[in-house]
């Protein structure tokens, strides 16, 4: 199979496909019932559950899979059982991962009051919980951080049940002669997210997850330099091509929000020019670039009326950047570049699992519109000034919403690109697990290229159905093709569903409180 290489940089891949196009459904639109978004939010749960590593609990509801991976760090001497597997794959990337607890965290905050509603809120903790417990014990020595188990090179030439795993578990490192500030950052970032989460029910837990993010902010600053640079091994797969810049003003922004502590903040201000902060103005979001992201952080600060006189400059900055982005989103930037769109209307910024930057836009949007409104009450919110005119929060919830329900199957194939949900989604995803019987069905050991063989090279569907993977997602013609080794459409990943946690929650109180859905409802009852 070709291997393949995630990372920021366009591809220059230009394949002629042969796609039937299936007819335009546009179930959330006008005149359409809306979508079950609470029935997307719990998938969408359910999702991280298939993706667990390690000794699985007796509450796991996702029952085709099994433990595996439960002498991961042995070789070196640690415990790295647990943490996710970040897609159809069975290395467990550190990066990737801690960007999807990073945004999972950010959704449980934004969010609780919807997720809560939906009956939901336990299973969004034990989300959070099953990858920041690995981040502690990944976490060995205040200057250690374990960045990844498994090799991608070796797993890539296998296709096994994780259950079956023959392939290298070989763990790596970053530490003071081998650092890797990018991963530190993102680490540092989700344990603080993670530990606002838990503050209330859970304020032992929190402040253990506080303390190692503080931790890893120093060692991040202190020792600098690209995880990728000391790990050989991750370039091919989770390259960092921003750098580490973006990560650490992330990072100290959370952790600002964590502590309260004005240091963190005088952090983002002070290196804002030489991370970037202010300077980039970026028109994508994803787990290596994360600057729309911090900038729209900054910006809350500043809405919020909590700068310092000294700070406000730079937060004006920020805000600039921020409102770049979104502009770029809404199509209103002028000659200073939008985010391309399909004739279908999803954003669009590349071939290669473009629902990662579809979710994340949606998330980005959603809560700018909230801070705006926020910062605006009892009067009239600010709006966005936009180089093609202003723009008004609810413009970005519209848009928000028209790419969330995109993903649900409002768009041309009349696909739910959310797998499991609905009657036409993805049935061959890339995805070792997913594509092979179930141990539980069948305990025989399957190897390494019996896996191929057999079970990738199959023309029918998964066997197992990975439910609340949100797929890499239809083309720039909006077409989809429904095969196991079209991986850059069909093979999905933790960072695509992560912020659509919290989306789908604040979909369903929103629908459910809409003029439009009791109308709906009471003539069902009628």
């Amino acid at each position: 199979m070709a291997r393949r290489i995630k990372m920021l940089t366009s591809l220059a891949i230009c394949a002629a496909l042969t796609v039937v196009l299936l007819p335009f459904t546009a179930a959330g639109g006008e005149g359409a019932a809306p979508f079950d978004y609470k029935k997307a939010l719990h998938s969408s749960l359910l999702y991280f559950e298939a993706q667990r590593s390690g000794h699985l609990p007796h509450n796991q509801r996702v029952k085709w899979r099994g433990h595996s991976g439960l002498a991961d760090g042995l070789q070196q001497g640690v415990d790295l059982v647990g943490g996710y597997y970040d897609a159809g794959d069975n290395v467990k990337f550190g990066l990737p991962m801690a960007f999807t607890v990073t945004m999972l965290s950010w959704s449980a905050m934004e969010f609780a009051d919807d997720i809560a509603a939906a009956g939901e809120w336990r299973h969004v903790l034990e989300a959070i919980k099953w990858g920041t417990d690995y981040f502690v014990k990944a976490h060995t020595e205040p200057y250690v951080l374990w960045a990844e188990v498994g090799d991608g090179d070796t797993d890539h030439y296998c296709w096994q049940r994780p259950e079956d795993m023959t392939t290298s578990r070989q763990a790596y490192k970053v530490d003071r002669d081998n650092p890797g500030s990018d991963l530190v950052g993102e680490t540092a970032a989700a344990l603080a997210a993670a530990s606002m989460v838990f503050r209330r029910t859970n304020p032992h837990y929190a402040q253990v997850l506080l303390h190692h993010a503080e931790q890893l902010f120093e060692f991040g600053d202190k020792y600098r330099g690209k995880y990728d640079s000391s790990i050989g091994e991750a370039y091919s797969y989770y390259a960092s091509v921003s750098g580490y810049g973006d990560e650490m003003l992330w990072a100290a922004l959370w952790l600002h929000g964590a502590t309260g502590k004005a240091s963190y903040l005088d952090y983002a201000v002070d290196m804002a020019e030489e991370f970037g902060g202010t300077t980039w103005a970026i028109t994508e979001f994803s787990w290596d670039v994360k600057y729309a992201g911090l900038q729209i952080l900054a910006t809350k600060v500043l809405l919020e009326g909590k700068a310092k006189a000294e700070h406000k400059a730079t937060l004006e900055k920020y805000k600039a950047k921020a409102e770049h982005y979104l502009c770029a989103c809404l199509n209103k930037n002028g000659d200073a570049g939008n985010v391309n769109r399909t004739a279908g209307g999803m954003l669009f910024v590349r071939q290669w699992n473009n629902m990662q930057y579809v979710t994340n836009a949606a998330f980005l949007l959603t809560v700018y519109s909230r801070y705006l409104t926020s910062a605006g009450a009892g009067q009239e919110p600010p709006v966005l000034q936009c180089p093609d005119g202003p723009a008004h929060a609810d413009q970005l919830l519209t848009l928000a919403r028209s790419q969330t329900d995109y993903v649900l199957g409002a768009n041309p194939a009349g696909v739910s690109y959310l797998v499991g949900y609905g009657q036409r989604f993805p049935r061959r995803m890339h995805h070792r697990g997913a594509s092979i019987v179930s141990h539980r069905g069948d305990g025989r050991f399957i190897g390494c290229m019996q896996g191929y063989d057999n079970w990738f090279l199959r023309k029918g569907a998964n066997p197992n159905v990975v439910v609340g993977a949100i797929v890499g997602g239809p083309d720039h013609l909006d077409r989809f093709r429904d095969r196991r080794d079209n991986y850059m459409q069909t093979e999905a990943c933790t960072y695509n569903t992560a912020p659509m946690v919290g989306i789908f929650a604040h979909l369903h109180t929103e629908t459910r409180s809409s003029p439009r859905n009791i109308e709906h409802k009471k003539f069902l009852q009628d």
